[in-house]
């Protein structure tokens, strides 16, 4: 979950957190009954059915949509295609080899008035995504100034690949705006070319979500409209916008409208797509693909778990997580997000519950995960100097920074506060800044003296001197708690 309180109290490092949260229980492998409509399919209803497309750039027919845009849509009003099972294109995967080449649509329910029955569809106009009035200007005025003026500050010209690789994520932010509208010279996309225009899209919300600015995310996030308008479905019956982007659009969407029951019913639509991807792909014998959607729908279930968490119905989410289906070869990173959910909603039984020991062991568990959800736990019990024991033993087998956060938390929380500061200034100076342990940090500044601001400013200056990572450089007055 992610913290941006100012609290005087120190916060665990949290390996996992959840980018959203749902309003009834989804099980893992049980849908909600769709509901069915009757729709007559007259070309005189069809006509008083035609919506603009996405941006409003153009009429173009298209098949009715009944009742709210995110509700299941009728099979009356959209024919799926054959099964065709694909990966959605890596949203940060830019590549300079130019457009990709256009897609070609089949005529169907929603193009036969506009282009003639078994004439071919034209491709998708995405010039929506192009108009400079979405993008809103980036001012460095929450950065520090040691970041500001910093030598390695990246060129105008780096290329937004360079830019995430060096955690430049406010200026790959600004680059994707200018690639999608054309700025500072720099030719648009094709209007056609989907790929492209749909990752730097992406690249744009994912970086302002990471620096800080979601409030201008939920507002530039509007322009795709519905996510499962026909005018993003390809002839084969699949989405053009790429998994990460539905998924992050879904999130910034309900938080634009103010409802949060929006995102549980976008979910449940992503859950029921997925289900029948696996289904593709089982009757194919994909397992790869079979894996990758399976992985795809449990996140799915962990995701409305966090909606129902930040709608304040615990009890909801307590329901909805018992009702997950446990995954026999469920990974790390999923057993960690559930146990996550359960510590925040007080359960730490359950949350004990979500990484189970191997059978026949005994004693002291191999298992990193197991080992470290059970220090969590015993943190959540107040049991600080046994978690300390914990964090003491897992370091001698990993230099994770999460460890070491929990680890100097506890020597707070026993008293050893001067140990701890030590131990965490021990992690800035090998190179880990991230907002965890830089907020923990700065706290113990302000418990330990009175001149805190002078030594989180300094804080700033050995930072903004290390050398850029993936993980993030440039850091916001946040994150030093200016």
């Amino acid at each position: 979950m992610d913290q941006e309180s100012s609290s005087q109290h120190p916060k665990g490092h949290q390996r996992t957190r959840s980018a959203v949260k749902g309003s009834t229980p989804l099980a893992s492998h049980l849908l909600p009954p769709q509901q069915q409509t009757d729709q007559q399919t007259s070309s005189s209803h069809a006509e008083q059915q035609h919506q603009m497309i996405p941006g409003g750039h153009g009429h173009q027919a298209r098949a009715p949509v009944s009742g709210s845009p995110l509700l299941p849509r009728s099979p009356a009003a959209h024919s799926p295609a054959p099964p065709h099972s694909r990966r959605q294109p890596p949203p940060l995967s830019l590549s300079p080899a130019g457009p990709s080449p256009r897609m070609s649509f089949s005529s169907g329910p929603g193009s036969g008035a506009a282009s003639g029955r078994g004439a071919p569809r034209p491709p998708p106009d995405f010039s929506h995504l192009l108009r400079p009035d979405i993008y809103h200007e980036l001012a460095p005025l929450n950065v520090p100034p040691p970041f500001r003026q910093s030598a390695k500050q990246p060129s105008a010209s780096t290329p937004i690949p360079d830019l995430l690789a060096g955690g430049h994520f406010r200026a790959a932010a600004v680059a994707a705006a200018q690639a999608l509208t054309g700025a500072n010279g720099a030719p648009a996309p094709d209007l056609a070319d989907h790929a492209l225009i749909l990752s730097l899209f992406y690249v744009r919300l994912a970086c302002l979500t990471l620096i800080d600015a979601t409030a201008l995310a939920t507002q530039e996030v509007k322009a795709l409209e519905d996510l499962n308008a026909t005018f993003y479905v390809d002839e084969t019956g699949h989405n053009l916008i790429p998994w990460e982007l539905r998924i992050l659009a879904v999130r910034l969407q309900a938080i634009s409208f103010a409802d949060q029951r929006r995102a549980v019913m976008s979910y449940y639509d992503l859950a029921r797509e997925a289900r029948l991807r696996l289904a593709e792909a089982a009757a194919k014998h994909d397992n790869s693909e079979k894996q990758l959607w399976r992985e795809r729908l449990n996140d799915l279930g962990v995701r409305v778990a966090g909606v129902l968490v930040e709608m304040d119905d615990l009890k909801g989410a307590v329901e909805h997580l018992a009702s997950l289906k446990e995954s026999d070869n469920g990974s790390g990173k999923m057993q960690m997000a559930r146990a996550l959910l359960w510590l925040h909603l007080g359960d730490v039984d359950a949350a004990r519950g979500c990484v189970k020991p191997a059978e026949g062991s005994e004693g002291p568990s191999d298992n990193m995960t197991e080992r470290i959800l059970h220090a969590l736990c015993d943190m959540a019990d107040g049991k600080y100097s046994e978690a300390l024991n914990q964090w003491e033993e897992l370091s001698k087998v990993s230099d994770d920074e999460m460890i070491g956060v929990n680890r100097g938390v506890c020597l707070l929380y026993v008293g050893r506060l001067q140990e701890g500061k030590d131990l965490l200034e021990g992690l800035v100076d090998s190179g880990r800044t991230s907002h965890t342990l830089l907020f923990n940090l700065t706290t113990m500044y302000e418990l330990c003296t009175e001149r805190s601001r002078t030594l989180k400013v300094q804080l700033t200056e050995k930072v903004a001197a290390l050398e850029p990572t993936s993980f993030g450089w440039e850091k916001t007055n946040a994150d030093f708690k200016l």
